[in-house]
Parts: structure tokens; C-alpha cells; sequence
């Protein structure tokens, strides 16, 4: 037993010798500022309902770049714009991956969308499609027709129900119309309308895309104590499988129907996003398997349904507050399009001061706050910190479009901060990142950017405004993959243009 002893003792000697010298010649890595960790939890405990303002607060503390521990995971925070320019340009390769996460894996066929697929060769195909079929310009301008025909029956459903001196429930305007778009634009037809033939019915369509949303930006706690995923403490892997058997069987159902359309006829030519999509999938060195298909699909619709309705919703929530930029936007556009016609795509780059609005609207409620996680793929140096391999990546647009340094009166919602201004919301300049930027930006940002321009410009163009009385405006967000109004805009209109431009045949 003595020896044993010794033996021990001998063993552990080396163990620290070996370790000390390590530390010695070798010395541990120079991470950036951060909160403390707790034993298992690591910094777990620090984010509350809205974790883009709790890593707000704490980035005020720990400075624009910061590292904090979720649970097992090591997390870095770039909360100003020179830190999100180190991360998304500079070393923009290194962070071009996304952390394999449980609604990658349920929601999207097993990371086979775009969204949430790892960089590789099959991210890379899916963005070259992207950007040289599905959302070029040629193919954006042919669906032009769509977007205004919507847009006007938004228009005619708000004067339906403002000359019943009802009030109108924004939420349901703006998401009504941003999916039609989407909806026709993607698949070919409308799925918020009743149809026997549809084996998902639009209510069922609808809460499922809200769903999908949801689970896509909840903090699941499996994805940072990955040995207790199995227990699903909060209960979303299981709300994530249902909705994926439920989301399979519209996919399913929409792939089908395309798939007899193309043969049905010699020689078809792709009317929608889908047939464009398969006609890919025809080539085998694009490797588009039916659940890629449909992981695209998905991506198209969700994402660009909620995005644009939110941010019309926050930028009318905005006008509600200023009645004098209400004012100065319609003076624009009677002054560009008179009171005998909407406004249509064409105009809109004349109207500088909607562009400001659409912008500021942007700034102040990015429709994802912290961005869609990236994940490094290697050990690199940024600021002089290291930041090891497999080490997630939080973007903070929130905090950076509150960086009283770059906006003055930054809480203020001032569009004319844009007056005369070169900065866009196209990924170069990183005050202002809506969409992100580097190779994981947004590819749909230029579809998102006219849905709400051309939406909200006619919400403008067409009626005067107002609370209902005694009702006050909760400005409070909710959390997920987008951050809408936690309180749904609910608003009076008066019509302000001659009555025969509401009926449209």
C-alpha cells in the first residue's frame, strides 16, 4: 500500500511539474473581457427573456468585443460596428460556419437549408442558386407584378375595414401580405386563402411559420449542456419534431404538385421559385436532394414573410409616435406620385425621406438583433484577443445601433439621420447590418428591402393615422429568431385619397 502510495505521489509530481512547465513556456490563451462562470451553467444565468438586451447590458460592462461561457459553449460578442467589421470582413472565412444546433437539426432536415447549413461544398452551391437564380435581379423584376398586385389588396382590406370604423390590426395586414408575395413569388399561389384541396389548412400554415420562428431563436438548453439535451427540460426538441412532421407534409404536398405540373407539359418553364429550385435539382453536380428542396422552401417563406411584416408593423408603430414624420413622408410622395395613383416600385428611389425612414426603422428594430450565430472554424487573433476554434459568434446590431458614439440622440427614432447619407443597409457598412454582412448575409436582402418599402410607402400614400382613443403604444419586443411587437399594433385609419383608387378589379 505504501509503495502505492509513493507511486501516486511520483505520478502527480509529474502531472504539475509537466503542467507548470507548460504553463510556463506555453502560457494560456489571452480571451477577451467577460462575466464571471458559474460551475456547469457557466454564464447561463445572465440571459433573461430578451438576450439581446442582457448581453447589451453586459457588453457596457466588458467593452465591444466580449467572451462569455454558455453552459459548456464558449460564446464571443461583437457589440460595436469596428468589432462586427474584425468578424464579418476581415476574418469573415473563419467565421463563415453555424453552430450545429437542435432547430438546424429538426426544423430544416438536418442542416439542409441554407440557414443553417455548416460553410462546405453544399452551403456554397446552395448560396451561388441563391444569388444567381432565385433572388437575381432579372428573376426579382419579373415578380414585380406580384408585389404591387398584394400590396394594393393590403390596401383595399385596411379601407374595407376603416370605412366600418373599425380599427385595423396591423399584424394581420402586414403578415397577410408579406406571405401572398412570398407565397407566389416561392410556391405559385396564395396558401393563406381556403381551399378543400390543401392538406394544411391556412390557419395550421400560419401558426406553423410562427413556430418556426419561434424555435429557431429560443435559447435551447441543450445546445449549450449538451449532455442534458436528452432531457429536453424546456420541452422544444419535442415542439421542434412536431412542427417538422407538420411542415413535411406541406413540403411534401407543394413538391408534388409541382413535380405533375413539370411533366404535364413538354418543355415547361419555371413559373415560381420551387420550379426553379427542381430545374436545379435536375443537374447532379448540384447535389439537391428533395429535403434540401424543401429545407430552400422553408427558408424562403419563413423568413420572408416574418421579416417584412415586423418591420412594417415597427416602422407604422414608429409614424404613430411622430405625427410630424407622417406628415413630412405623404408630403413626399403627393409630391412624387400626386393623390391619383399608389405608389409603385419605380418611385421609390425618388423618395429619399421613405428610404430614411425604412433605414432608421432598421437601425432601431433590426429584425434579428444578434444575427443568426456564426461559428469559427479556427484559432484566430482579433484585437489582440484570442479566439479559439468552435467558438460561437454573437453579432450585436441591438447594441451597435445604440452606440451613442455613431448615432446622435441614438433611443430617438430620426430618419432625417440619413438625410444626405451614403450608408446602406447592403452589408458595407457595419453601423447598420439588418441583413448582416460577409459571406452569411441575408441573400434575399434585396426581396425583403422592396416588401417594405413598397408596403409601408402605401400604408402612408393611402391614409391618415392614429391611436384608437384611450389605447397607448407598447414599444416592449418579444424574442426568437425576429423581434416583433410584443403587443400587436392596432390602429384607426382614414382614408386620404380619392375613393375610386381602393377598388381594384
Amino acid at each position: 500500500m505504501e509503495m502505492n502510495l509513493n507511486v501516486l505521489g511520483y505520478v502527480v509530481l509529474g502531472i504539475v511539474s509537466v503542467y507548470a512547465i507548460y504553463r510556463r513556456f506555453c502560457p494560456g490563451m489571452k480571451l477577451p473581457p467577460g462575466p464571471g462562470e458559474w460551475p456547469v451553467i457557466g454564464s447561463l444565468h445572465l440571459l433573461g427573456s430578451l438576450p439581446h438586451r442582457s448581453l447589451d447590458r453586459l457588453s457596457q460592462r466588458y467593452g465591444p468585443i466580449m467572451y462569455v461561457k454558455l453552459g459548456s459553449v464558449p460564446c464571443v460578442v461583437a457589440s460595436s460596428a469596428d468589432m462586427a467589421r474584425e468578424f464579418l470582413k476581415t476574418h469573415d472565412l473563419t467565421f463563415s460556419s453555424r453552430p450545429k444546433i437542435a432547430a438546424g437539426k429538426y426544423t430544416v432536415y438536418n442542416y439542409s437549408d441554407i440557414t443553417w447549413s455548416p460553410y462546405g461544398d453544399h452551403w456554397r452551391r446552395a448560396r451561388k442558386i441563391c444569388l444567381m437564380e432565385l433572388f437575381s435581379k432579372k428573376r426579382l423584376e419579373s415578380f414585380e407584378y406580384i408585389r404591387m398586385e398584394e400590396v394594393c389588396s393590403m390596401v383595399a382590406s385596411v379601407f374595407r375595414t376603416s370605412t366600418g370604423g373599425l380599427p385595423v390590426h396591423l399584424r394581420e395586414e402586414t403578415y397577410t401580405v408579406s406571405n401572398n408575395i412570398i407565397s407566389r413569388m416561392v410556391l405559385g399561389r396564395r396558401y393563406l386563402e381556403e381551399s378543400a384541396n390543401h392538406k394544411i389548412k391556412p390557419h395550421e400554415f400560419k401558426e406553423m411559420l410562427q413556430e418556426l420562428f419561434v424555435l429557431n431563436g429560443v435559447f435551447n438548453i441543450g445546445d449549450y449542456l449538451p449532455w442534458l439535451g436528452f432531457l429536453d427540460l424546456q420541452g422544444y426538441v419535442k415542439r421542434m419534431k412536431a412542427l417538422s412532421k407538420r411542415l413535411n407534409v406541406f413540403l411534401e404536398e407543394v413538391l408534388e404538385e409541382h413535380e405533375r405540373r413539370r411533366r404535364s407539359v413538354p418543355d415547361y418553364v419555371p413559373a415560381d421559385m420551387v420550379d426553379v429550385l427542381l430545374q436545379q435539382s435536375d443537374d447532379p453536380n448540384n447535389h439537391l436532394s428533395p429535403n434540401r428542396v424543401k429545407g430552400f422552401t422553408q427558408d424562403m417563406i419563413a423568413g420572408g414573410t416574418e421579416s417584412s411584416a415586423t418591420l412594417v408593423e415597427w416602422g407604422l408603430a414608429e409614424l404613430l409616435k411622430k405625427p410630424e414624420i407622417f406628415a413630412k413622408a405623404s408630403e413626399e410622395m403627393e409630391r412624387i406620385v400626386g393623390k391619383e395613383r399608389w405608389v409603385e416600385e419605380k418611385d421609390i428611389a425618388s423618395m429619399e425621406y421613405l428610404q430614411c425612414i425604412v433605414k432608421e426603422t432598421m437601425r432601431l428594430h433590426p429584425v434579428a438583433p444578434l444575427l443568426v450565430p456564426h461559428l469559427s472554424t479556427e484559432h484566430c487573433k482579433i484585437a489582440g484577443y484570442d479566439i479559439p476554434a468552435n467558438t460561437r459568434l454573437f453579432v450585436s446590431v441591438w447594441t451597435i445601433a445604440r452606440d451613442e458614439q455613431l448615432w446622435e440622440k441614438a433611443e430617438e427614432f430620426r430618419p432625417e439621420r440619413f438625410h444626405g447619407s451614403s450608408m446602406d443597409v447592403k452589408g458595407t457598412d457595419f453601423e447598420l447590418l439588418p441583413f448582416g454582412a460577409g459571406r452569411r448575409m441575408c441573400p434575399g436582402y434585396n426581396l425583403g428591402l422592396k416588401v417594405v418599402q413598397l408596403g409601408l410607402a402605401n400604408l402612408i400614400h393611402g391614409f391618415h393615422w392614429r391611436l384608437p382613443p384611450h389605447q397607448e403604444l407598447d414599444m416592449t419586443e418579444t424574442y426568437g429568431l425576429s423581434t416583433p411587437k410584443a403587443d400587436p399594433l392596432v390602429a384607426m385609419a382614414e382614408p386620404r385619397l380619392p375613393s375610386h383608387l381602393y377598388s381594384f378589379t
